[in-house]
């Protein structure tokens, strides 16, 4: 349960040695960057923008480079590869890629060239296949749509709505023309949209009979071919075709380029450990002959920076701790078991300066809680077993996915000790498929109590355990004023707060309300009954009087005080929220049971047995999943609102060291 104390260290060195010995600290990463030489006199910063620009831009070509390849010659990786981490490589592999660095680029360039050739033509062929559908209704048309016609006669084509018919023009046009005699229309095509004319007049007529045929509705096709259309569609079709095997030839091409992958990635990294550097290079205070690199380390690391850096180049190196008002990153140490918690934390707020980190008592309470809210010892085991295999089976995973897996390994096991005390396997199926299927009922009885059978017990344990929790988190409080020196305030703040509290508890236990729900009478000697009413009244009073104290005002102070008497409701609030151990606890019994009764339905028969098979497995994994998300969502809850609530505050800034931020690749570093 620690947060590592931070020294600042200051790192001044020769600028020869500069590129030599940002790349140890980023190789190390132990160090976050934070420079104090802002304006001194003889030192400047180099403006380095342009190259990280640049750097970053060559990362992005790799992107887009690899975005193709996976497009064209998908990798094939597993269903788990999210799993599986950064591949590791040796420093000599990685050194002989960034080598040919401009060869990889070269290919990089390549590929997003014939990506864009394979966009054009394929655009090409959109087009293409447009001319190819506007020829369509006119296909049985044995000459050229701009035919002119003969000596004497005109044609052109057009279209009318697909709810006119011929009649109708023929009459319409005798109506309003009926000077027009000499013209013939015929349907080349209709569809729902529109039926297809070709139309043959004297040449003379040619503006007269088009002008009648627009009253009813006709329009010139907007595309003309000049060749008949099932010619015209035969050469269009022969470009497709063409075009076609452009692109699978380019395709090929790319395809040739999936053994340029890896390279592709390690160029993406060794640019992307390049635009880091150069961003620290450009916040570096710089002479002519020196420069200087401050931030923060670990005070445990200092020594491996001091023996890495000191002795291998001619610097000096001075350490020195943080000022008072100065606000250092928060790095957390932890055990095994403890640090799996950590990331539950960081989604709250990492401590601030002064507070103490709560992983390891809350790492307890979390994987105690987690597993009385599933408490089912077949889900336990399930989950606990599949952690265990991903972890030994993806040693690489990143960090943050590591810490997660064994947490939820430790609250499997959770799960499976509170399982086995109350009886949970499954829910009931021991005793649903011994009197179903072999006529003889076998029961596994819980190592403690049954939940089901006596919720009432499982509601007084889970508030006790939450009066335990918040007691704990009172008791935290008390130790961080301590530590300050705030003796006052440890007793009116803390001492007197149990001084009521455990009264008031003493109070309630031999009462009738307490009888009634516990289905128990517990009777306390008369000086114990005393006991209890004193503490009550001595904490009551002690409040009453102390929680005001930093007023003068007498009324006031006293106001105050009863005030935080009246916080008691608080109190009663947060001790009630842990009932949520019983709703989840039963919620995950409840529905497994019923899951089992259903499956059961058919009895002692094939299709029984086929039935019960299916909704087992799919009903228990719906209820492990539903019910695992539950516990997770409110184990977080009772340790952010109820347990955090009475001593944390968080806010603390994540230490970010200088270190290689590969997507990819880790270098496996030589020792």
């Amino acid at each position: 349960m620690a947060v590592l104390q931070m020294q600042r260290i200051s790192i001044c060195a020769l600028k020869r040695d500069r590129k030599a010995i940002l790349e140890q600290l980023q190789s190390m990463g132990v160090m976050e960057m934070h420079q104090v030489a802002q304006d001194e006199t003889g030192f400047e910063k180099m403006d380095t923008q342009s190259a990280k620009v640049s750097f970053e831009k060559r990362v992005q070509l790799t992107e887009n480079a690899l975005d193709v390849l996976n497009q064209y010659a998908p990798e094939k990786k597993s269903m788990f590869a999210s799993l599986e981490g950064n591949e590791l490589i040796d420093k000599a592999d990685w050194d002989e890629v960034a080598v040919k660095q401009e060869a990889v680029m070269d290919v990089a360039d390549l590929l997003i060239a014939d990506h864009k050739k394979i966009a054009e033509a394929q655009a090409e062929i959109v087009k293409l296949q447009t001319q190819i559908e506007s020829l369509a209704p006119w296909m049985s048309l044995e000459v050229p749509m701009n035919y002119p016609g003969t000596k004497k006669t005109a044609m052109f084509l057009g279209t009318i709505a697909a709810d006119m018919t011929l009649e109708m023009v023929y009459e319409k046009i005798a109506e309003d023309n009926p000077d027009l005699e000499a013209f013939d229309i015929s349907v080349i095509s209709q569809d729902r949209d529109a039926v297809y004319l070709s139309v043959f007049c004297l040449k003379e007529q040619a503006a007269e009979v088009e002008n009648a045929l627009r009253t009813c509705g006709f329009s010139r096709p907007a595309m003309v071919s000049e060749e008949i259309p099932a010619e015209r569609k035969q050469k269009l079709e022969a470009q497709i075709a063409q075009i076609q095997a452009e692109i699978a030839g380019i395709k090929d091409d790319i395809n040739a380029h999936a053994k340029d992958r890896e390279e592709l990635k390690i160029i993406g990294d060794y640019y992307r450990m390049r635009a880091e550097k150069y961003e620290v290079l450009g916040t570096l205070p710089q002479s002519k002959r020196t420069f200087i690199i401050s931030g923060y380390a670990a005070k445990e690391v200092i020594p491996a920076v001091e023996k890495a850096i000191g002795e291998a180049y001619d610097c000096v190196i001075d350490v020195e701790e943080l000022k008072e008002d100065e606000e250092p990153p928060v790095l957390l140490k932890n055990n095994g078991f403890s640090e799996s918690v950590e990331g539950v934390l960081e989604s709250y707020g990492l401590p601030h300066k002064g507070e103490i980190d709560p992983t390891t008592i809350m790492s307890f309470f979390y994987v105690f809680f987690f597993g009385m809210m599933l408490s089912d010892a077949a889900y336990g085991a399930i989950i606990a077993i599949v952690c265990l295999v991903v972890l030994k089976k993806f040693p690489r995973m990143s960090a943050g996915m590591r810490k997660s897996m064994k947490m939820f390994m430790y609250c499997g096991l959770s799960t499976l000790v509170w399982g086995v005390l109350f009886g949970g396997y499954f829910g009931d199926v021991v005793d649903v498929v011994s009197s179903t299927f072999f006529g003889k009922e076998l029961t596994i009885k819980p190592l403690w109590f049954a939940p089901l059978n006596d919720p009432m017990k499982l509601l007084i344990y889970s508030m006790g355990f939450g009066l335990v929790h918040l007691f704990v988190g009172l008791g935290i409080k008390g130790y961080m004023l301590l530590k300050d020196g705030k003796v006052l305030d440890f007793f009116c703040d803390i001492v007197l707060w149990y001084i009521f509290l455990i009264g008031l508890i003493m109070m309630l236990l031999p009462s009738d309300i307490f009888a009634s729900i516990a289905q128990t009478k517990i009777v306390f000697p008369a000086a114990l009954v005393t006991l209890s009413k004193a503490l009550a009244i001595i904490g009551a009073v002690g409040l009453l009087l102390m929680s005001g104290r930093s007023s003068k005002n007498p009324a006031l102070r006293l106001a105050l005080g009863a005030y935080d008497i009246y916080n008691i409701t608080g109190w009663l609030s947060d001790v009630l929220s842990y009932s949520r151990l019983l709703a989840l606890g039963l919620a995950t019994g409840v529905i497994a049971s019923v899951v089992n009764q259903m499956g059961s339905m058919l009895g002692k028969s094939v299709f029984g047995v086929i039935l019960f098979i299916v909704v087992f497995i799919v009903g228990h994994t719906m209820n492990l999943a539903i019910n695992l998300l539950g516990a997770y969502v409110h184990t977080n809850r009772l340790q952010f609102v109820e347990f955090f609530g009475k001593f944390y505050e968080g806010g603390g800034k994540p230490f970010e060291p200088f270190r290689a931020e590969t997507k990819y690749v880790d270098i496996k570093e030589e020792k």
